[in-house]
């Protein structure tokens, strides 16, 4: 077993998040710290993809403020990650929906998913 696998199985904690994929609209509640205090903030958006495996793994998130497109990458086991809220479970038809980028107002509309 190499250096890297042990140290991953050893210290990273895994957690147990909800499941979601390109497309999803979802919320992710992180603690933020400012000095002496902490504090949880959220940022809300279209998940434009997820990449990596185990305890690499990363997912990136896109929303509007104003307009202008923000985007935040997020590791799945970022120590200070509180929660992920699913908003809503999105159709599209591949993992990555980069062409998201180029559009804005009605264009930008993801169809939501039947259960």
């Amino acid at each position: 077993m190499d250096l890297i696998q042990y140290v991953q199985d050893k210290y990273v904690i895994n957690k147990d998040l909800a499941s979601f994929s390109a497309g999803d609209t979802i919320t992710v509640y992180y603690q933020i710290k400012e000095g002496e205090k902490t504090r949880t903030q959220f940022f809300r958006g279209v998940v434009l993809q997820r990449r990596g495996s185990g305890t690499t793994e990363t997912f990136t998130i896109r929303k509007m403020s104003g307009n202008v497109g923000v985007e935040r990458i997020f590791p799945v086991n970022m120590p200070n990650l509180e929660k992920i809220e699913m908003n809503k479970v999105g159709k599209v038809r591949r993992a990555r929906i980069f062409y998201q980028r180029d559009r804005n107002g009605k264009a930008a509309r993801i169809k939501e998913a039947r259960h």
